[in-house]
Protein backbone atom coordinates (compact mmCIF):
# COMPACT_ATOMS: atom_id res chain seq x y z
CA UNK A 1 0.00 0.00 0.00
CA UNK A 2 3.00 2.35 1.06
CA UNK A 3 4.39 1.42 -2.50
CA UNK A 4 1.43 2.77 -4.21
CA UNK A 5 1.01 5.71 -2.70
CA UNK A 6 4.71 6.60 -3.22
CA UNK A 7 4.29 5.82 -6.88
CA UNK A 8 1.14 7.98 -6.97
CA UNK A 9 2.71 11.33 -5.46
CA UNK A 10 5.61 10.53 -8.01
CA UNK A 11 3.46 10.50 -10.92
CA UNK A 12 1.70 13.76 -9.77
CA UNK A 13 5.07 15.60 -9.22
CA UNK A 14 6.40 14.67 -12.84
CA UNK A 15 3.25 16.03 -14.57
CA UNK A 16 3.28 19.38 -12.85
CA UNK A 17 6.81 19.48 -13.71
CA UNK A 18 6.22 18.50 -17.15
CA UNK A 19 3.04 20.76 -17.46
CA UNK A 20 5.31 23.75 -15.72
CA UNK A 21 8.08 23.30 -18.38
CA UNK A 22 5.95 23.66 -21.45
CA UNK A 23 5.59 27.12 -22.85
CA UNK A 24 1.93 28.38 -23.10
CA UNK A 25 1.17 27.35 -26.49
CA UNK A 26 1.58 23.74 -26.07
CA UNK A 27 -2.02 24.23 -24.42
CA UNK A 28 -3.38 25.36 -27.48
CA UNK A 29 -4.47 21.81 -28.72
CA UNK A 30 -5.93 21.04 -25.07
CA UNK A 31 -7.65 24.54 -24.41
CA UNK A 32 -8.90 25.48 -27.77
CA UNK A 33 -11.44 23.24 -30.00
CA UNK A 34 -13.47 23.81 -32.42
CA UNK A 35 -17.50 24.89 -31.09
CA UNK A 36 -18.78 26.01 -34.20
CA UNK A 37 -18.70 24.96 -37.96
CA UNK A 38 -18.84 27.64 -40.31
CA UNK A 39 -21.04 27.35 -43.23
CA UNK A 40 -20.46 24.55 -46.05
CA UNK A 41 -17.55 25.59 -48.38
CA UNK A 42 -16.74 28.48 -45.90
CA UNK A 43 -13.43 27.63 -44.46
CA UNK A 44 -12.28 26.58 -41.43
CA UNK A 45 -14.39 26.33 -38.20
CA UNK A 46 -14.99 28.72 -35.46
CA UNK A 47 -12.92 28.28 -32.46
CA UNK A 48 -13.14 29.71 -28.84
CA UNK A 49 -12.34 28.12 -25.55
CA UNK A 50 -14.39 25.27 -23.71
CA UNK A 51 -15.60 26.36 -20.59
CA UNK A 52 -14.87 23.29 -18.68
CA UNK A 53 -11.54 23.34 -19.43
CA UNK A 54 -8.90 24.46 -17.28
CA UNK A 55 -6.88 27.65 -18.50
CA UNK A 56 -3.74 29.10 -17.85
CA UNK A 57 -4.25 32.06 -16.63
CA UNK A 58 -2.78 34.48 -19.50
CA UNK A 59 -5.09 32.30 -22.06
CA UNK A 60 -8.69 32.57 -20.11
CA UNK A 61 -9.51 35.72 -22.29
CA UNK A 62 -8.23 34.04 -25.72
CA UNK A 63 -9.96 33.06 -28.25
CA UNK A 64 -10.24 32.14 -32.22
CA UNK A 65 -12.39 33.29 -34.48
CA UNK A 66 -12.81 32.05 -38.24
CA UNK A 67 -11.35 35.21 -40.48
CA UNK A 68 -14.56 34.81 -42.25
CA UNK A 69 -16.37 36.16 -39.70
CA UNK A 70 -14.26 39.53 -39.27
CA UNK A 71 -15.66 42.72 -39.86
CA UNK A 72 -14.92 43.69 -43.72
CA UNK A 73 -15.81 45.26 -46.66
CA UNK A 74 -17.13 43.26 -49.14
CA UNK A 75 -18.64 43.30 -52.79
CA UNK A 76 -22.65 43.46 -52.59
CA UNK A 77 -24.94 44.47 -55.45
CA UNK A 78 -27.94 45.45 -54.20
CA UNK A 79 -31.01 47.62 -54.60
CA UNK A 80 -31.38 48.52 -51.08
CA UNK A 81 -30.99 52.04 -49.87
CA UNK A 82 -27.65 52.57 -48.02
CA UNK A 83 -27.69 51.90 -44.55
CA UNK A 84 -30.10 48.97 -44.38
CA UNK A 85 -29.43 45.94 -42.67
CA UNK A 86 -29.64 42.63 -44.15
CA UNK A 87 -29.16 39.51 -41.98
CA UNK A 88 -27.91 36.64 -43.64
CA UNK A 89 -29.26 33.82 -41.27
CA UNK A 90 -28.25 30.87 -43.51
CA UNK A 91 -24.53 32.29 -43.87
CA UNK A 92 -24.37 33.50 -40.10
CA UNK A 93 -23.15 37.20 -41.73
CA UNK A 94 -25.00 40.59 -41.35
CA UNK A 95 -24.62 43.06 -44.32
CA UNK A 96 -25.01 47.09 -44.10
CA UNK A 97 -25.70 48.38 -47.03
CA UNK A 98 -22.60 51.30 -48.28
CA UNK A 99 -24.01 51.69 -51.58
CA UNK A 100 -22.19 52.41 -54.45
CA UNK A 101 -22.52 48.10 -54.87
CA UNK A 102 -20.28 47.45 -51.27
CA UNK A 103 -21.81 46.07 -48.07
CA UNK A 104 -19.99 46.02 -44.69
CA UNK A 105 -19.97 42.58 -43.52
CA UNK A 106 -19.77 41.20 -39.69
CA UNK A 107 -20.29 37.52 -38.19
CA UNK A 108 -22.95 36.97 -36.09
CA UNK A 109 -24.29 33.77 -34.12
CA UNK A 110 -28.13 33.08 -35.03
CA UNK A 111 -31.43 31.32 -33.29
CA UNK A 112 -30.91 27.60 -33.42
CA UNK A 113 -33.42 25.11 -34.63
CA UNK A 114 -36.76 26.08 -33.54
CA UNK A 115 -36.44 29.48 -33.04
CA UNK A 116 -35.45 30.74 -36.90
CA UNK A 117 -37.54 33.37 -38.20
CA UNK A 118 -37.13 35.86 -41.23
CA UNK A 119 -39.02 39.18 -42.29
CA UNK A 120 -38.69 43.05 -42.84
CA UNK A 121 -38.01 45.68 -39.97
CA UNK A 122 -36.93 48.51 -39.08
CA UNK A 123 -34.30 49.72 -36.49
CA UNK A 124 -36.81 51.20 -33.51
CA UNK A 125 -34.14 51.96 -30.73
CA UNK A 126 -30.70 51.59 -29.72
CA UNK A 127 -28.89 50.75 -26.42
CA UNK A 128 -25.90 51.09 -24.79
CA UNK A 129 -25.05 48.36 -21.90
CA UNK A 130 -28.51 47.61 -22.45
CA UNK A 131 -30.62 45.26 -19.39
CA UNK A 132 -31.90 42.38 -19.86
CA UNK A 133 -35.20 40.96 -19.07
CA UNK A 134 -36.09 37.17 -20.28
CA UNK A 135 -39.63 37.02 -21.90
CA UNK A 136 -42.01 35.03 -20.02
CA UNK A 137 -41.82 32.43 -22.76
CA UNK A 138 -37.70 31.72 -21.95
CA UNK A 139 -38.34 31.97 -17.71
CA UNK A 140 -40.30 29.16 -18.52
CA UNK A 141 -37.97 27.18 -20.88
CA UNK A 142 -35.23 27.78 -18.10
CA UNK A 143 -36.56 28.31 -15.17
CA UNK A 144 -33.21 28.86 -13.49
CA UNK A 145 -32.25 32.15 -15.37
CA UNK A 146 -32.10 35.27 -13.66
CA UNK A 147 -35.67 37.55 -14.66
CA UNK A 148 -33.50 40.91 -14.86
CA UNK A 149 -30.05 41.90 -15.32
CA UNK A 150 -28.36 45.20 -15.58
CA UNK A 151 -26.49 46.14 -18.47
CA UNK A 152 -22.79 45.52 -17.54
CA UNK A 153 -19.89 43.34 -19.47
CA UNK A 154 -21.98 39.83 -17.51
CA UNK A 155 -24.98 41.02 -19.20
CA UNK A 156 -26.02 38.56 -22.32
CA UNK A 157 -27.07 41.74 -23.94
CA UNK A 158 -23.27 42.90 -24.54
CA UNK A 159 -22.30 46.27 -25.20
CA UNK A 160 -24.90 47.86 -27.63
CA UNK A 161 -28.59 46.26 -28.49
CA UNK A 162 -30.68 47.54 -31.99
CA UNK A 163 -34.02 46.35 -31.11
CA UNK A 164 -35.93 45.85 -34.69
CA UNK A 165 -39.49 46.66 -35.20
CA UNK A 166 -42.10 45.70 -32.06
CA UNK A 167 -40.58 41.84 -32.09
CA UNK A 168 -38.83 40.47 -28.74
CA UNK A 169 -35.75 40.12 -30.91
CA UNK A 170 -32.62 42.30 -30.67
CA UNK A 171 -29.39 43.02 -32.85
CA UNK A 172 -26.77 42.88 -29.48
CA UNK A 173 -23.39 42.11 -28.67
CA UNK A 174 -22.31 39.68 -26.37
CA UNK A 175 -20.10 38.05 -23.48
CA UNK A 176 -19.78 34.98 -25.33
CA UNK A 177 -17.51 35.41 -28.98
CA UNK A 178 -16.27 32.48 -29.57
CA UNK A 179 -20.57 31.35 -30.79
CA UNK A 180 -20.35 33.64 -33.58
CA UNK A 181 -20.59 31.51 -36.33
CA UNK A 182 -22.68 29.38 -34.97
CA UNK A 183 -26.72 28.68 -34.32
CA UNK A 184 -27.08 29.97 -30.30
CA UNK A 185 -30.05 31.81 -29.79
CA UNK A 186 -33.34 32.10 -29.02
CA UNK A 187 -34.08 34.46 -32.37
CA UNK A 188 -31.46 37.28 -31.76
CA UNK A 189 -28.68 37.92 -33.68
CA UNK A 190 -25.46 38.00 -31.56
CA UNK A 191 -22.27 40.28 -32.61
CA UNK A 192 -18.59 40.45 -30.87
CA UNK A 193 -19.27 43.38 -28.53
CA UNK A 194 -16.58 45.25 -30.69
CA UNK A 195 -18.56 44.84 -34.20
CA UNK A 196 -21.90 45.49 -32.44
CA UNK A 197 -20.18 48.43 -31.15
CA UNK A 198 -19.24 49.73 -34.91
CA UNK A 199 -22.50 48.67 -36.16
CA UNK A 200 -24.40 50.55 -33.40
CA UNK A 201 -22.42 53.77 -34.28
CA UNK A 202 -23.50 53.82 -37.96
CA UNK A 203 -26.81 52.32 -38.17
CA UNK A 204 -29.60 54.68 -37.55
CA UNK A 205 -33.02 54.75 -36.07
CA UNK A 206 -35.44 53.54 -38.55
CA UNK A 207 -32.78 51.93 -41.09
CA UNK A 208 -34.68 48.84 -42.98
CA UNK A 209 -33.78 45.52 -41.56
CA UNK A 210 -34.14 42.59 -43.73
CA UNK A 211 -33.96 39.17 -41.74
CA UNK A 212 -33.58 36.22 -44.49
Amino acid sequence: MLNWVRAAIAGAALIVTLGAALPAQAFNAYLTQPIWAGPAGFGQPTYGLRRNFVQPRQQTQSYRINPMFQRQVVSYPTDERAGTIVVDTGHKFLFLVLGNGQALRYGIGTAREGFEWSGVHKVTRKAEWPSWTPPAEMIARQPGIPHFMPGGPNNPLGARALYIGSTLYRIHGTNEPWTIGGDVSSGCIRMTNDDVIDLYGRAQIGAKVIVL
